[in-house]
This record gives C-alpha cells, structure tokens and sequence, in this order.
C-alpha cells in the first residue's frame, strides 16, 4: 500500500513537474519571439523615419533650389533685356547723330563749296533768250547758296552778269546733299534793242563763300550775249527760276 502510494505520489509529482517545465519552455519562447519580433518592429519603424525625413528634406531643398534658380533666371533675363533694350537705344542715338547731312542746332549750316557742287547750264525753249543754270550739292553735309551766282561771259569780260533784283527770295536757299538749286540767265534781249552783242564761248561761275570759280560747258559750244544779259537769285524750283 505504501509503495503503490509512493508511486502514485512519485508520479503525480513527475507529471507535475513536466508540466511546469513545458509550461517555463513555452513561455520562455513567447517572451524571446515577443522581444525580437518588437525589436525587428522597431528597427523598422526607426529605419523608416530618417528616410521619411531624408525624403522630406530633400524635397523641400529641391524645391527651393528651384525657385531661386527661377527667380535668378528670372532676374538674369529681365537684367540682360534691359541691358540689351538700352544698348540698342544708345546705338540709335549714335546712329542718329552720326546720320550724313545731319546738322545740330548749334552746327551753322556753311556755304557750299564751289568744288563739291555740280554746275550745269542747258538751254531753254520758253522764254526765249533763256538759259537755266543747276547747281547740286556734291558734299555730304547740308550747304546754303547765299544771293545769286555771279557769271563770267568770255575771258575778256570786265564784270559780272547783272543780277535781276525783282527775283529775291524770302529765305536763303539750304541744299541738302544731293539736293539742287537753280538760277534763270537771260542772254539777250528778246526784241534785238540789246547794245554789243557777240557770241561767247566760255562761262564761269562764281558762288558766295568761295574765291576759285567752276567752269561751265555751254550749250552748242557758244551764245549771243549783249548788254540785256541778266541772272536771277538761287531758286529752289526751276520754274521760279524761268519766271523772270
């Protein structure tokens, strides 16, 4: 009786004790399985968050970078406009001033030069007796033809053509380059009463401002002169000039 109850107590303590160990072993393992499952947990959880932040950062400096870049380039461009804008405005100007024939308000406009401007003289079928002398500015600046041009008829002459009083301008006459004047000769007298008469084969002219003379070829190589012979004020149109 003893002995079976030995064994009975012995067994019952062995079972005991199995089920405590088992117990300890399971628990042993769901606290080691809970602690590295929390800690992986955990290190994910910490290695996400810099990168989160990286992230963050690295989008907000991109964005920023991006603005500043465009307002520089904003900035920049609207600079090199201005620039460019005042630069071309500048060349313009100095074009302007630069501009042939272009006289300042201060610069007095000079008499022409009598070896920059053409002469000619052509005769003329109305009125008769009649030639038209055109002179034309050859320099590259405006010139002004002051009075009338003082003619030589022949070698031999002692004075110059008399000058028709009654065809005086209101203005003094400016040529721009390229521009012409024009004076209207009478060489004789229409109705004969003219005195000494002859034909002439030479002329020159002479304009205010100017000691040297140009020559002129007359038409047909000669013309009647006789003491009728007249020459008009510059003119600025030639019908002005044939009207006296």
């Amino acid at each position: 009786m003893y002995a079976t109850a030995f064994r009975r107590g012995r067994t019952v303590r062995t079972i005991a004790a199995s089920i405590v160990a088992v117990a300890a072993l399971s628990l042993t393992a769901a606290c080691g399985g809970d602690g590295d499952g929390g800690s992986d947990n955990a290190g994910k959880s910490n290695s996400s968050a810099p990168a989160t932040s990286v992230g963050q950062d690295a989008g907000t400096e991109k964005g920023t970078d991006a603005a500043n870049g465009a307002g520089e380039s904003g900035t920049a461009d609207k600079g090199d406009k201005g620039g460019k804008s005042g630069a071309a405005d500048v060349k313009d100007a100095k074009a302007q001033a630069q501009k042939p024939g272009a006289a300042s308000d201060d610069e007095p406009i000079g008499d022409c030069d009598i070896n920059k401007t053409v002469l000619s003289v052509q005769n003329v079928k109305n009125p008769i007796n009649h030639m038209l002398l055109k002179a034309t500015n050859g320099a590259g600046v405006d010139c002004k033809l002051v009075g009338y041009p003082s003619l030589k008829f022949g070698a031999d002459a002692q004075a110059a053509t008399p000058v028709n009083e009654d065809s005086k301008p209101q203005s003094v006459v400016v040529l721009a380059p390229g521009e012409s004047a024009y004076a209207g000769i009478t060489t004789s007298a229409a109705d004969g009463s003219g005195d000494e008469g002859s034909k002439i084969d030479s002329l020159e002219v002479f304009i205010d401002g100017n000691e040297d003379s140009g020559k002129v070829e007359l038409p047909g190589g000669s013309v009647f002169v006789d003491s009728a012979a007249r020459v008009t004020y510059w003119q600025t149109d030639l019908q002005d000039a044939l009207s006296w």
